[in-house]
C-alpha cells in the first residue's frame, strides 16, 4: 500500500509535466501563426510589393524527375507572381545535396517551360530546410524584399523565420487542391514550428553559405 501511495504523486507530477509541456507547444504554435497571418496576400497585393525575388519553397522530386503535386502548385502560383510583375526574379530553393536528387533543378526546369527567362531563375542549391533557405537568401543572395509561396500550412513558419532573421516579408499561399496526407503533415508543423522559434533566437548558420550571389544579377550563375 506504502508503495502505491509513493507512485501516484509521481504519476500527477508526470501528467502536470505532460500537460504544462502540450500547453507550452500549442502556445508557441497560435504565437506563431498570429504574429504573421497579416503578412499573408492576395496574388494581385504582391504584384504591388515591388520585391527583390519571389522564393519558391522546394518540395518532393517524383524518381522520374517531375515535381510532386505540392511542388507543381508551389512552382505554378511562383510563376504566376512572376508573370504579374510581382518581382523580377525567382529564386528556386530546395534540396540538392546528391547527384541522384535534384529538387532545384526541376524547379528551374518549370520555371522555363513557362517562358521564364532562365537570367531571372536563381537556384539555391542547398536550402535544406525553410530556415536555411531563409538565412541564405538574406546573406547569399542579398535579399531584403521578398515574396514567399508555398501552401498554407507552411507559409506561417516560413514568414516567421524570414521576418526574425531580418527580411521583409510577403506570402502567397498556393493551395490549389487537398493533398493526401495533410493531417499528418499538419501535427510535424506545430513541432516545427515551436522549434524554428529557437533556431530564430539562436540564428545559427546553414550548413552551407558560400559566395555573394546577388538576386539582382543573372541567375545563371547558380547554374550547375
Amino acid at each position: 500500500m506504502t508503495h502505491k501511495l509513493k507512485i501516484k504523486p509521481l504519476l500527477a507530477a508526470l501528467a502536470s509535466l505532460f500537460a504544462a509541456g502540450i500547453c507550452a507547444v500549442l502556445g508557441l504554435n497560435g504565437y506563431v501563426k498570429r504574429s504573421v497571418s497579416a503578412l499573408i496576400v492576395s496574388p494581385e497585393e504582391a504584384a504591388r510589393s515591388e520585391a527583390d525575388c519571389i522564393i519558391v519553397l522546394g518540395c518532393k522530386v517524383r524518381e522520374d524527375g517531375s515535381p510532386s503535386d505540392m511542388l507543381r502548385d508551389r512552382l505554378k502560383r511562383g510563376v504566376e507572381l512572376y508573370d504579374l510583375g510581382a518581382a523580377p526574379k525567382l529564386l528556386m530553393s530546395g534540396d540538392h545535396g546528391r547527384k541522384t536528387y535534384n529538387e532545384v533543378g526541376t524547379m528551374k526546369d518549370y520555371a522555363l517551360s513557362c517562358g521564364v527567362p532562365s537570367s531571372d531563375v536563381f537556384m539555391d542549391h542547398a536550402g535544406f530546410s525553410t530556415y536555411e533557405t531563409m538565412y541564405r537568401a538574406k546573406e547569399v543572395f542579398g535579399a531584403k524584399k521578398v515574396i514567399i509561396v508555398t501552401q498554407s500550412y507552411h507559409l506561417y513558419r516560413a514568414l516567421y523565420i524570414a521576418e526574425k532573421l531580418g527580411l521583409d516579408a510577403r506570402g502567397v499561399s498556393c493551395d490549389y487542391q487537398t493533398y493526401r496526407g495533410q493531417l499528418r503533415r499538419d501535427v510535424r508543423e506545430v513541432l516545427a514550428r515551436c522549434k524554428d522559434v529557437m533556431s530564430c533566437i539562436i540564428k545559427p548558420e546553414p550548413k552551407y553559405l558560400g559566395e555573394a550571389i546577388p538576386v539582382s544579377g543573372d541567375g545563371d550563375l547558380t547554374n550547375d
